[in-house]
Formats: C-alpha cells, structure tokens, sequence
C-alpha cells in the first residue's frame, strides 16, 4: 500500500476531529455510526481479498511448531510437580503480590514496577502506562505474572539443558505475544489513536495486514522507496563469472592504487550480500575501496529445485575454492585475503582446513571472520530450534521442493528478537495503521533468500546438533577429514558483545582451533550493527588486545582496551600488511575475466513475495 493509502472515502461518516485539527469527543451515537461502517468497510476488504485469491499464500505458516511445545509439554508438566514444595511455594508468593498489586489499585497508590527491566521496555514507553491507573494496573499484573512463569519453567527440576532452554526460549514467545501491549483494548496508545481517528487507523491496518497476507510475509519498511542496485547494493563493478551456485563480482576502484592482494568476501547464502552494501555511507564495501582494497564478492544464487542435489562439498568445489581461483586468475595475484560472515565464514573455516589437507593453502594470505562459529556448544537460541521435528520438516521439503523458503528462516531469525522484530510491527503495522517508515537495514531484513533445503539440514544435523566440525576428522570435504586444528594462516576473528545469533563466548572458540596467528576483537552491539559500523558513524565501542591472546574470552574482556567507535580501521592497518605492494588500479572486466553484467548482477535481485 502506498502513503495515504487506506484512508476511507467520503462515502463514510465524517471523523471526530474537530475544524482546528485537535481530537474531538464524538458523541455515543456518532462513534457507533462511525464504527459500524469501518466494520463494515474492513469485513468488505476481507471479503474481497479471499474471493480474489484463490492461492492463498501461508502467510505465518511455520515449518515447525509455532509455540514449539508439543512435545516438550509431557517433560515440563512432569518436572513442575516434580517438586511440588517449590512449585507451591511460588504460588503462594505470586497471589501475594498479585493480592498487593490489587489493594495499590484499589486505593489509588503507586503501583511499583513488577520488573526491574520495565522502564526500559519499548512496549510500555507510552505516558499512560505509567500515568492511567488501570493501565499502569494491567502492565504491572503481566510483569508479574510473566515473571513468575518465567521462573517457574526455569527453575523446573529434571529437565536436560536442552530442554530447559526450549521451555525457557518458548515460554518468553508466548508471554511476548500474550503482552497487553499488543492488544487493541490493553494499549492506551491504539485506544486514543482509535478515538482520534475514529478507527481508521484500524482500516488502514486491515489493508497493511491484508496486502502482507497476498505477499506471505510480514512488512517492516516502505519496500519502494529501496531498489537493489538503485540505492542499495549500488557500488558500481561489474559481474566477471557465474556459475549455477554464486556470481562473482568485481568492484571499481575507487583510487588509482590498489593493494596487490585482492579481497574476496564470502557473504552467508541465507541472507543477500548487500547487508555489506547498503547506502554509499554504510557501505562496508565502498569503504573498504577508498581505502585501496581491491575488493570481490560472492553473490549466492537464490536456491530454487534446479539446486536440491547441493551439499557441502558442493558449496566448497563449486562456490569457494572457484571463486578463490577465479578471483587469482582474473589479477594474476598469487594468493589472496579472504572473508567470512556468519555461516560462510563457518564453511570457509572448514575449506581452509581442506586447502592445508590438499597443498593449496598458499592460496590464501589471511582470513577474516566475521561473526562467525565452528564449535557449537555454546551457539546460542538458535539451537532451539534444530530437533528431530525440524529436521524431518527440512528433509521433506528437500524430497518435495529442494529448497528451504527463505521466508521460513527470516521468521525464525525474528523470533529471536520478537518484540522489536514482530510485535513492535503488529502494533505499527496493524493496530496503529501507521505508514511505513523507509529503511535501508529492515528492507535487506526483509529480502528472504531460500536455502538448499538438503544442505541446510546437515549444515544444523551435523554442526548445530553434533557439533561434528569441532572435532578432527568429524566431518568430511570430498573425502577428505577435516581438522581444523591444522589452519595455521593469519586469522582476525570478529564477534560481537551482544550478539544473539553468533553469541560472543561461541565466536571466541575459533581461537581454540586454529593455531596461526590470530588477532581478536570484540565489538559494541550485535549481529549486524557489531559489523556494519562506519568509522564516521561514530557509534558503539570495540576492544582489541595486543598481547598473546588470554586463555578465555573473560579473561580477554578483563584485559583488553576499549577504544570508541568503529572497529574498521583496526582491522585496516592489520589487513594492509598482508595485502602486497600498491599497484595501478584495474578496472573490473579488464583482466581474464570479462564482463558478464553491471553489479550487483541478477542472482541478487531474485525476491521472495
């Protein structure tokens, strides 16, 4: 839906506002005319929508259990009345909290905050949480109850790790959804904005909710104020091979000296490489050209049946020791400086490990890691979701389509951060009716990538679940056993100190792996702003030790030295001694390699919905 979009036509009753554009109090009798034909204008739309489609997409249809608890609910009912003293005890102290909450109510005190947290939580900023009584009522009775039920599952008796972690991650779920917040008769703000509007930003909702439905996804951001190549991934290059797995891209350089060792980024195939590339200013890229970088990057097909046969050793012959070669070819450079982000930097982890196997390592001058893990003991929420269920769900849609819709992965990504990733744009979105807002971050967000549906079930069976590329020989490249232990080339691992997707204390452990020098550093922020932050930003912090690295991230977090804003220019002055001599500038498309397409080339603009 485009701006104003949505608005009803003057065939409705008129909105109580009044002339000076201050909100009005409509009368009884006009409010339920009011009302009474936006019901009937929105029961319209739907019926209208649904006799229009006769494929309706599965919109909020998951691959796995919504609330994840199917079977997990016979073992937490089990181990709540395994210790019935206990379980007693917290009942009794919950009904005499709620019992004080009620008499502060009911004689007007102050009601005080049922979570320490609460002042903080985006949910309630509001006024009128804090200032109406009965909202500041209802808040406070679900702050209480959600932490109750938090400590109950919590401290359950008898459950395994695993296990308690689910109950943990699926309980907050289902209280982030219960929150009054996200309800139109719990928020005081969707209440005035109903009465101000008289409920048009209900209808405008409708159309947000019923547009999003015919896309199967959940919008974040006005998609079209953003186009790919336009002004997002709009780093002039050109595209100089293509295989049926990724495109190679050469940038134009930005100085006329390059460094003589290229760069070669291999961006994660869940998600589009232009999160490196966003607008000129936060563009990881286009710095790292006006820095003298000669840089590449691998654009990963977005997966469709042709790729269902695809595997790991797939994604090594065919996607990166290719594109190595390829990208040595092209400059005649002998070996050259590698990046891996997130899951890409994983399998490049592993393809170091096979090079050294196979006397080709001399391939590679460094490689750097961005947020990326190989030991998976300590990965963090996701592990919530690889289980026998998901598993079984992901090989049958490798049988009957190939591939793993992106939009499926996007959502469980969300899920990590629900209340500012999915309720925050239930309350925007739908019962607020506000426009979308443009935003260059939540519109890559947004552009789902399907996955092989066959290679990411062993990626989660084999690393997530036993955790087989920790261990030497555990898992295999074209037959050959990988160790990791043997990668003895310069390494700069990155990890960020509040990242939910790749925690910090999980990237630290590529540290106890390899055994060449290596240079960590930890950055302020998470998963994505801990990696794309512009030395002009200014922004967040970072901490970098010049010593033999500490025995653990704890003692490192002790011992190194925080230094503000981006992290950048330190990874800069360490990539630049491993990148050769300066040379003349070549443009992309000059060298063996010729010319295929202008960046950032089609497989980047294929899109889901």
């Amino acid at each position: 839906m485009n701006k104003g979009e949505g608005k009803s036509d003057s065939a409705g009753p008129a909105s109580p506002v009044a002339d000076g554009g201050a909100p009005a109090v409509p009368d009884a009798t006009a409010m339920f005319e009011q009302m009474t034909y936006l019901a009937g204008k929105a029961q319209q739309m739907m019926l209208e929508f649904w006799s229009g489609e006769e494929d309706q997409p599965s919109f909020g249809a998951m691959p796995f259990d919504p609330f994840g608890m199917a079977e997990l609910w016979p073992h937490l009912g089990s181990a709540l009345v395994s210790d019935p003293v206990r379980l007693a005890q917290m009942q009794m102290d919950y009904v005499n909290e709620a019992t004080r909450l009620w008499q502060g109510f009911l004689t007007g005190a102050k009601l005080e905050s049922g979570d320490r947290d609460a002042p903080k939580d985006k949910r309630f900023r509001d006024e009128a949480w804090t200032e109406i009584p009965a909202f500041q009522f209802i808040k406070q009775g679900y702050l209480l109850a959600s932490r109750y039920l938090m400590d109950v599952v919590s401290g359950a008796e008898g459950l395994d790790r695993k296990e308690r972690e689910k109950a943990i991650f699926y309980t907050k779920q289902f209280l982030d959804a219960a929150s009054p917040s996200n309800y139109l008769l719990t928020n005081p703000e969707v209440l005035q904005a109903t009465l101000e509007s008289g409920g048009e930003n209900l209808l405008r909702g409708t159309e947000h909710l019923l547009d999003d439905l015919k896309r199967g996804r959940m919008r974040m951001t006005d998609e079209d104020a953003f186009e790919v190549g336009v002004n997002v991934a709009a780093t002039p290059g050109q595209v100089v091979f293509e295989n049926r797995l990724f495109q190679l891209i050469h940038y134009a350089p930005t100085t006329a000296e390059t460094f003589e060792i290229p760069l070669l980024i291999f961006p994660p195939w869940i998600n589009k490489f232009y999160i490196l590339d966003l607008t000129a200013e936060k563009s990881f890229i286009r710095w790292c050209l006006d820095q003298g970088l000669s840089v590449y990057i691998v654009s990963w097909k977005n997966a469709d049946e042709n790729l269902r046969d695809v595997r790991l050793d797939n994604y090594v012959a065919e996607g990166f020791l290719t594109a190595i070669d390829k990208v040595l070819e092209d400059t005649g450079a002998r070996a050259a400086n590698l990046i891996g982000y997130c899951v890409a930097g994983t399998t490049l982890a592993a393809v170091l490990a096979y090079m050294e196997a196979k006397g080709t390592a001399d391939k590679v001058r460094s490689a750097t890691f961005f947020t990326a893990q190989v030991d998976f003991t300590e990965a963090g929420d996701l592990q919530v979701f690889v289980d026998e269920g998901e598993l079984e769900m992901i090989d049958a849609l490798a049988a009957e389509h190939g591939y793993l819709d992106g939009r499926y992965m996007a959502t469980t990504f969300n899920m990590l951060r629900a209340n500012d990733l999915i309720w925050n744009y239930v309350v925007n979105n739908y019962l607020l009716g506000k426009d979308y807002f443009p935003f260059d971050l939540l519109y890559w967000n947004s552009d789902a990538t399907n996955v092989p549906a066959a290679w990411h079930a062993d990626y989660l069976r084999d690393l997530y679940r036993d955790n087989k590329l920790a261990s030497p020989g555990g898992i295999e490249i074209d037959g050959v056993p990988i160790d990791l232990r043997t990668v003895d080339i310069p390494t700069y691992i990155q990890a960020g100190k509040e990242d939910h997707i790749a925690p910090a204390r999980s990237v630290w452990k590529l540290t106890e792996h390899f055994s060449g020098e290596m240079r960590f550093m930890l950055a302020g922020s998470g998963h994505i702003a801990g990696v794309v932050n512009p030395p002009a930003a200014k922004k967040y912090q970072h901490w970098v030790y010049d010593g033999h690295l500490p025995a653990s991230l704890e003692d490192f977090q002790e011992k190194a030295e925080m230094h503000p804003g981006s992290w950048w220019p330190d990874w800069l002055e360490w990539i630049s001694s491993r990148a050769g001599d300066k040379v003349p500038a070549r443009q992309p498309g000059t060298g063996k390699l010729k010319a295929i397409e202008p960046a950032p080339g089609r497989y980047v603009k294929e899109r889901n919905g």
